[in-house]
């Protein structure tokens, strides 16, 4: 969608930025009549963007004004889970929020309290700041947000410290594309222009992927692994590379500590047995091999897909040594990307200002088991920037542990989400379009300040007033406490060591890059934020931590009972599950034909997808560009779209990943059967 070239009599176009959860960081023109935003579309504010945007956000006009927008306080009338509310004031919602929570505190109970937020989409100022604030001084159970990217974050800091990766804009640059457990088209558009550019340069593409996504279905080589196999593949390439000379041994030397352990690690992998366990052609896979150490520049893109399993950290471990190995950094468009966000060094919590609590940590992963078993058990939990009853693993776990009448439910949210009907007071948030927001890039190199572009609908409120308003309510607020979006913002930007500069850029034009600047090469202009500035290809954190040791794998067999691997991938409609209420209908659940043939399935049959968790009753869609024994349900789904309110999540085992407590949601093993009478 090109940026507007103008508006329409009555109307007016205002600059705003994306702060959802996607790498790109898109800079917006948002049309606006009256108090109402009428349309949305991108601007170039962010070279990145280059004025278009995707489906999803053109749609939050509806988003902000549709009928599932929460406009004022609610109080539970009915039964959990019927979503039945009368309308309450603001007063009245805060003062019964207060009082649970500050009886809890007097009575030396406030570990009985759990915040669940997770902020994929969510700006620095709308979480970790007056939140923290009022959650640390209460006392409460700390959450460990892990439910995406911990596994790999884990990984980019045990080897590399989180070190600035490859500008998108830079891929251009390189002559070989690795995409690994990423679909750009889907969750990061802005990377598929640069990618077909290099392509038009003579560029060759790898797609790592068990679907025949639209850049694999154009790529020079597509490896479709079995879920959770990436680990096997990457070490195999890691050992052909050693094994055949083409480690960069000088590299590794100036750069790296660990190589002979690595070395080490990776020998029992060879290229057929890695091919064997990953379910492709060991041709395939050494031409891989081959291809990545002969180009430069060479760029590794990856993803968050491949570490969803037991051992995903390691995985990703793995697919970050490779550059190391192959001496492809030094180079513009040689390297790799991962999550960009760590170039920042922006913290909210300097914003909270209060030390971190020794309370009990409680993995989201685990909130349906938290609910249900939890000592002390957990009494009130505060639902913001989430939809944990959609989102996590072990779904009816968590729906059982919500039903709990002894347990107080606040969720604060735009929108009445699955999770909200579970509440006993919903809270109106604001929309980003309706607050002051700052919010950086983790894929594009961009910090970027936005206004509010309309008057917060209805009685909605920002997060930071609210819990500003919660911390003087309980009696916990203190003198000097920042708590406007301008004081917040300052505090942050304070304790950066180039926060000045970064507030002049964005007083001057709304928009800054990193000090290392917007197009970083590694080992060039960005190294290693490691203690030692090096390379720590087998860091002992790291080895200590996974279950069975830094590259270890850990098997996960499907079964006679439960023969499919379910996973569920971003889509263009829904990278998590904001904007899920605008997908209408029922969404299918994707087979192959050498899947649904034998079970009788064909396309638009309704079927039954199981396993010991649950069921998920909805249609099916019979594709080849899915790999047998694979299926797959859309990431990022509501009730409404299946024919029983039941999603992938509620196949998802509650284990936990190799690194970082992470989910495995790509360990969910179902049967599929087509429905009696359908």
């Amino acid at each position: 969608m090109e940026a507007f070239a103008q508006s329409s009599p009555g109307e007016r176009v205002v600059s705003s930025a994306c702060p959802l959860d996607c790498p790109d960081a898109c800079s917006l023109e948002v049309r606006v009549n009256g108090d109402r935003v009428v349309a949305i579309g991108g601007s170039r504010v962010n070279p990145l963007t280059e004025g278009y945007i995707c489906a999803k956000v053109r749609r939050l006009p509806e988003h902000v004004h549709g009928p599932a927008r929460v406009l004022y306080p609610r109080i539970r009338t009915g039964r959990k889970g019927e979503g039945a509310f009368r309308r309450a004031s603001w007063d009245e919602a805060l003062g019964l929020v207060a009082s649970r929570m500050r009886a809890l505190f007097d009575a030396g109970r406030a570990e009985s309290i759990l915040p669940l937020s997770y902020g994929g989409s969510n700006g620095l100022l709308s979480q970790d700041t007056t939140d923290a604030r009022l959650f640390r001084r209460l006392g409460a159970s700390r959450l460990a947000r892990t439910v995406c990217s911990a596994p790999t974050g884990r990984a980019a800091i045990g080897l590399y410290g989180k070190m600035g990766g490859v500008a998108l804009d830079d891929y251009d640059a390189a002559s070989l594309i690795v995409l690994w457990g990423v679909n750009p088209s889907a969750s990061g558009i802005h990377l598929v222009p640069h990618v077909q550019a290099a392509r038009k340069r003579g560029a060759l593409l790898i797609v790592i992927d068990p679907r025949r996504t639209p850049l694999a279905a154009r790529a020079d080589l597509h490896l479709p692994v079995t879920p959770g196999t990436d680990l096997p593949v990457a070490l195999a390439l890691l050992r052909w590379l050693f094994e055949n000379g083409r480690a960069d041994e000088a590299f590794l030397a100036a750069h790296a500590t660990g190589v002979d352990e690595l070395r080490r690690r990776a020998a029992p992998w060879t290229i057929e047995r890695a091919a064997g366990v990953a379910g492709v052609p060991a041709g395939d896979l050494e031409g891989f091999a081959r291809m990545y150490a002969d180009a430069s520049p060479a760029v590794v893109r990856c993803g968050w897909g491949l570490e969803r399993n037991r051992n995903g950290g390691s995985a990703a471990a793995a697919v970050l040594a490779l550059p190391a190995v192959a001496g492809k950094f030094g180079v513009r468009g040689g390297g790799y990307t991962l999550s960009n966000s760590g170039v920042w060094g922006l913290d909210s919590l300097n914003a909270a200002a209060e030390p971190d609590v020794a309370t009990r940590e409680i993995n989201m992963n685990l909130t349906g088991e938290a609910l249900r078993t939890a000592d002390p058990p957990i009494r009130l939990l505060f639902v913001y920037n989430a939809n944990p009853v959609m989102t996590l693993p072990a779904q009816e776990k968590v729906r059982a542990g919500l039903l709990r009448e002894d347990l107080f439910t606040v969720v604060f949210d735009p929108i009445l989400t699955d999770t909200a009907r579970y509440a006993d007071v919903v809270l109106p948030a604001t929309t980003f379009l309706e607050r002051t927001e700052l919010s950086r890039g983790y894929g594009a190199y961009t910090l970027q300040r936005t206004e509010a572009v309309i008057p917060p609908v209805g009685e909605s409120r920002p997060n930071h007033e609210v819990f500003a308003d919660l911390c003087r309510r309980t009696g916990l607020a203190r003198p000097g406490d920042a708590e406007s979006a301008s004081e917040l913002e300052a505090a942050i930007l304070a304790a950066h060591p180039s926060g000045r500069a970064l507030a002049e850029a964005l007083d001057a034009g709304g928009i800054a890059a990193p000090p290392s600047g917007s197009r970083p090469v590694q080992f060039v202009d960005v190294f290693p934020r490691t203690s030692d500035r090096r390379i720590h290809l087998v860091p002992e954190e790291l080895d200590r931590e996974s279950p069975a040791g830094l590259y270890g794998f850990r098997e996960l067999s499907s079964g006679a009972l439960h023969p499919l691997t379910l996973i569920s991938p971003s889509t263009d409609r829904t990278i998590s599950s904001t904007l899920g209420e605008l997908r209408e209908g029922p969404v299918a659940l994707e087979i192959s034909p050498s899947d649904a043939g034998p079970r009788g399935i064909e396309d638009g049959a309704r079927v039954r997808v199981y396993n010991a968790l649950g069921e998920v009753l909805c249609r099916a869609r019979v594709r080849d560009a899915i790999k047998p024994g694979v299926v797959f349900l859309p990431k990022g789904l509501w009730s409404h779209n299946t024919d029983n309110g039941v999603t992938a999540s509620a196949l998802a085992p509650d284990t936990l990943a190799d690194l970082g407590g992470g989910a495995c949601f790509n360990d969910a093993r179902v049967e599929v059967e087509r429905r009696r009478g359908a």
